[in-house]
């Protein structure tokens, strides 16, 4: 669906990606990272809205930037307000349908069919003027995929959703990929992106600094240090054993809570001999909480090693 190889965008000294080198294939990717991390520079370069300043793109094994009919397999929700409030949405949806080439009749047939698919049947007449923030959400999303794309680009597609509207959006998208069609969904959320799929692509900088499934989220954060916290009547008992291994960076006992959190240099070391050692010295452990399937912990602990901050 996607090829970048060894691809930057520079603005002026400032570095928007920076040697971004993957393939893509069709399917659902949530694109996770902090504000100002180079979402939508990416996006952008994807719709061929900017041209690579070093590299190649293909989306579709056709050039954005000089191929402008691949934009006809493209939907883009972007994170701006790009509506006009004396237009209806009916009309604007519309207008954005015919802007790929498609006669006027079947522009408006496909625009009432999208907007009745985001729930916005009732209301498709009135100027979008009048419209909440979570309304004119809906309407971008249907100009979105009034054209039926192959391929589904959206920027921060939850913004103003009430949580009727979220959930009824993460339907729409778990259907749209169950469809056999491509999505990237741009977010700084992470549990956004984890109720629509478990793939993902985790940029900060402009680098590149994870991609992976579900399972692979799983191994890294086996293989990445992490923060575990036991609770129950006998946690104390365990700081003895902790204190024996030399891959436990820190622990924390709060005495009030029967609480103990370790950092954990090797999960996997811990994970392998913890259910022995309350089974040998019979402690009374109510609660094991860790970060796993969450990708949260994958993000911090990445960024600290990106940074230097970790091994």
């Amino acid at each position: 669906m996607i090829e970048l190889n060894h691809v930057s965008k520079m603005y002026g000294n400032v570095v928007g990606v920076n040697d971004l080198t993957l393939e893509i294939p069709t399917g659902a990717f949530g694109l996770i990272g902090p504000n100002g991390s180079g979402k939508t520079t990416l996006i952008n370069l994807l719709i061929g809205h900017f041209r690579p300043t070093l590299g190649t793109l293909r989306v579709f094994d056709c050039d954005p930037a000089s191929d402008r009919r691949l934009l006809r397999r493209i939907g883009l929700c972007p994170a701006s307000d790009v509506l006009y409030p004396n237009v209806s949405a009916i009309e604007w949806v519309t207008y954005q349908v015919r802007l790929h080439g498609i006669a006027r009749t079947e522009s408006r047939s496909l625009a009432e069919t999208a907007l009745e698919t985001v729930g916005m049947t009732d209301a498709m007449h009135r100027p979008m003027g009048t419209y909440s923030l979570g309304m004119r959400q809906r309407t971008k999303i249907a100009q979105a995929i009034a054209h039926d794309p192959d391929l589904l680009i959206l920027d921060e597609p939850y913004n103003g959703l009430d949580p009727v509207g979220r959930n009824d959006m993460t339907r729409l998208l778990k259907e749209w990929t169950d469809n056999g069609r491509g999505l990237i969904f741009a977010s700084h959320v992470l549990q956004e992106i984890e109720s629509v799929t478990s793939s993902f692509l985790l940029i900060h900088g402009g680098r590149l600094l994870a991609s992976g499934t579900a399972d692979e989220i799983e191994s890294l954060l086996a293989e990445t240090p992490q923060e575990i916290c036991l609770v129950g009547n006998d946690v104390a008992k365990l700081i003895h054993r902790f204190a024996d291994v030399d891959w436990v960076d820190a622990m924390d006992w709060n005495q009030t809570k029967d609480e103990l959190r370790v950092s954990l240099r090797e999960p996997m070391e811990f994970y392998d001999r913890i259910a022995t050692w309350i089974r040998d010295d019979r402690l009374t452990i109510s609660q094991l909480r860790t970060p796993n399937g969450n990708l949260e912990a994958v993000f911090e602990s990445l960024l600290r090693r990106h940074r230097g901050e970790a091994p």
